[in-house]
């Protein structure tokens, strides 16, 4: 139940109210004077303010009405007011909706009227209470990554953002992690973060794709060979471990890895000792290691192409990057960054949103990359990109929304950005840019 504080000096206009609201299943609190009225929204939790605009005998400025106002607004931003006025104090009154009050009423008042009001405004507050939780929210889970070096990563999504919030908690540890996540979907950019927000962000961060590694050049590599230990070789070679001491190592495409490979490579997770290949001698070494893979390596497991143990070594805590399909809220925004000062026809965004983009980020970048040469200005329409027409599922063409199009949709669905992006099948992003471009209140 709604609870409603009325702040008048006048006992039988309290009565009056009281008796009317009560009636309309309203819970009412009342309060003669300003002091009492800051009490009851001090500790109670009050929907709605209906307030007076004089308070002491022979006053008709308005003046304590206006105090009270501002007073009420310092304790609550976005608890909605109601003033009730005589004529006298019209001009008082208007200056009051003007910085923040909901509504001003004449006396004597319309019950119907003042009904209407209060049903209209506790809606509209506790949607703007709900909105202005969100943008808290929103606000607190950003503030770590304001200082983060996050290695010129693009997102706008919340499950990025979820993503890179726990790559810089888990930067802070030196526990091994495995990033798992499609071709071009931005592991390598990941643990750039991790590296650059560790306390090893001046250490060696050596990376080594780990897949791609001839099986007879695996051990040179990983932890390097003496001058004349196979054919070919006339010098002492420096392995990635051996290179990496004191840092990170980042083995990219770690399931690619043979079972040979993973042999060797496990008895350095597990002791930090190797011996450099044609050598007899143990080097021990200090490193962290960051993997990845495309790979799902339980399965792989199973199928007896990847070693438990190794799993365990490498999986300390896994950051899993969804495919960039999953993550539509990005599209707009790496598209931004790839093709910057370039406007796109309504049609071409929301085709692009809802391409599957199977090679994901890297596949976007291309694109954007071959649109940039083949059509270097100009407004881009979805056949400058070439995309089938099963990936874009777009089958009609739309219609750009106008101003009028935006406000009458921001009323309807009361100011909430998703749901208005989704009537025009914008994302949340493409909308705010026309709601600036528009200069429409938000």
């Amino acid at each position: 139940m709604e609870k409603i504080l009325i702040v008048d000096d006048n006992p039988a206009i309290l009565d009056a109210l009281s008796l009317l609201l009560e009636i309309h299943d309203y819970q009412v609190v009342t309060a003669d004077t300003p002091f009492a009225a800051l009490q009851v929204v001090n500790y109670q939790r009050i929907d709605l303010v209906i307030q007076d605009m004089n308070f002491s005998a022979d006053t008709t400025s308005g003046e304590e009405g206006k105090d009270l106002f501002y007073q009420l607004r310092a304790q609550n931003p976005h608890l909605p007011i109601i003033l009730i006025t005589a004529w006298t104090e019209l001009a008082t009154a208007i200056e009051l909706v003007k910085a923040g009050a909901a509504d001003y009423l004449p006396k004597p008042w319309d019950d119907s009227k003042l009904l209407t009001c209060i049903s209209n405004l506790i809606e509209l507050g506790k949607t703007k209470q709900v909105n202005a939780t969100f943008t808290r929210h929103q606000q607190e889970r950003q503030a770590p990554l304001e200082n983060a070096n996050l290695a010129g990563l693009v997102f706008a999504s919340t499950a990025m953002e979820s993503t890179v919030t726990m790559a810089l908690q888990v930067a802070k540890s030196d526990v091994s992690v495995l990033i798992s996540g499609p071709n071009g979907s931005g592991k390598e950019c990941i643990a750039a973060i991790i590296q650059l927000n560790s306390p090893l962000a001046a250490k060696p961060f050596i990376k080594v794709n780990a897949g791609a590694l001839p099986t007879e050049l695996i051990e040179a590599e990983l932890f390097g060979a003496e001058s004349g230990a196979f054919t070919g070789i006339t010098k002492q070679r420096i392995g990635r471990f051996e290179a990496a001491d004191g840092g990170t190592l980042f083995l990219d495409e770690i399931g690619n890895l043979p079972l040979s490979g993973q042999m060797k490579l496990l008895r350095v997770l597990q002791t930090g000792e190797f011996e450099r290949l044609g050598s007899t001698q143990t080097r021990k070494v200090d490193v962290r290691v960051i993997s990845a893979t495309n790979e799902n390596l339980p399965n792989a497991i199973q199928a007896g192409r990847f070693r438990e143990d190794l799993y365990y070594r490498l999986n300390v805590i896994e950051l899993a990057l969804p495919a960039l399909s999953q993550r539509q809220d990005d599209i707009m925004p790496l598209l931004n960054h790839f093709l910057p000062d370039r406007e796109l026809t309504l049609q071409a965004e929301q085709a692009l949103i809802k391409h599957t983009w199977p090679g994901n980020v890297r596949e976007l970048e291309n694109a954007c990359k071959r649109v940039a040469v083949l059509k270097p200005t100009g407004l881009l329409d979805i056949s400058d990109f070439a995309l089938t027409q099963t990936n874009s599922n777009i089958t009609t063409p739309s219609i750009e929304p106008s101003k009028a199009d935006i406000e009458s949709a921001m009323r309807e669905h009361q100011g909430v950005i998703a749901k208005v992006a989704r009537q025009f099948g914008l994302s949340r992003q493409a909308l705010y840019r026309r709601l600036q471009k528009m200069d429409i209140d938000y």
